[in-house]
Order: structure tokens, then sequence, then C-alpha cells
């Protein structure tokens, strides 16, 4: 790959590829990338008590997923996987007219990974359940107000969030990974 194609720069990730954002290749995206970045991106803009990383929330997503409907567990895992080309973007500022262009291509990121790992049609349901549920619950556990995210609504998990190591995290994302990719179950839910 050269430094100058294609338009819109590139990033070199921690496995030393250079990655285009705007213009994915599928080839181009690495599992061990994935969870290098996704285990250093903390969650809510860094506000929480301590160290909550985006792969930790990716972990309890495919968790919850799995118990919702069986299959979509690795769709629950990597729903959030754009974010380690892209990072992650607080929802006003993502929600915001102005971002248009960096949803348009977050969201083609976000096909191309799934495509990457075989994965094809629309989200399950399930993952944007298991993602509010975990949204709730994160909120209720790691901010300093919680009651103050009460307003948004929705059930929280019955189990309390702690957060994990950064090693561990991305220890664990690569096992719950290569356990569901070669997990039955996955190919007869999709």
């Amino acid at each position: 790959m050269t430094m100058d194609a294609p338009a819109g720069g590139w990033i070199q990730t921690h496995s030393g590829t250079l990655f285009y954002p705007t213009a994915p290749r599928v080839e181009d995206i690495c599992i061990e990338d994935l969870s290098h970045h996704l285990s250093l991106i903390c969650r809510f803009c860094g506000a929480v008590r301590e160290h909550y990383s985006v792969a930790q929330h990716s972990l309890h997503v495919s968790q919850v997923c799995e118990s919702i409907e069986p299959g979509s567990a690795l769709w629950g895992l990597l729903h959030d996987a754009s974010e380690a080309y892209m990072s992650d973007v607080a929802g006003p500022i993502k929600r915001a007219p102005w971002m248009a262009g960096y949803r348009l291509h977050e969201s083609e990121l976000q096909t191309r990974i799934y495509e990457r790992f075989g994965l094809a049609g629309p989200v399950p349901a399930s993952v944007h359940v298991a993602d509010r549920r975990m949204l709730v619950t994160e909120m209720r556990d790691l901010l300093p107000d919680p009651a103050w995210w009460s307003c948004l609504g929705g059930k929280p998990m019955s189990f309390a969030v702690t957060p994990w190591p950064i090693a561990a995290v991305k220890d664990l994302f690569l096992a719950r990974f290569h356990k569901l990719m070669t997990d039955p179950a996955r190919r007869d839910g999709q």
C-alpha cells in the first residue's frame, strides 16, 4: 500500500498496517488491531471513575446478545469495531448535522468490518437491545452521578460493571472472537 493513495489519508494501526478509514479495504481489517485499539479507547469520553474500554463494553454486549438471540454474539462483539479506526465520538457530537460525513464513513467502515468476519445483512435487533441495556448499566455503575442518567430509561442489567485491566480485556476480546468464529450457533443464527 502506498502512502499517497487513496484520498483521505491513512492511520498506522498497532500491527503496522497503513489503514484508510475513509476508504477501508476489507483485507486491511485485523482482529488483533481491533482488540488492541478498542481496549485502549475509554467509554464516555473518559468521564468514568476509572478506565472502562470500548472492548469491555463490546464483550458485555456480546454476552447479552447471546442470551437474547443465539447466533448474534459476534455481531455484538463487533458492533462498535469501527471505533478502533475512527475513535469514539460523543453521541451529541456524532448526531450533529455537520457530522453527516463522519456518520457515513463510520457506517461504511462498520459494514466492511462485518463483511471481513462473515456477517451480512441487517444488524440483529438483539444488538441494539443489548447495547442499550449495557449503556444504562454502565452509566449506573461507572459515572459520577448515575441518577442524572436515569432519564434515558432502559432496564439495566442485574450485574454490576467493574472495569477490567486493559491487557486482560484485550486477551478476552480475542478469545471471545476466536470462540465465536468457530461456534456453529453463530452460523445458524445468521
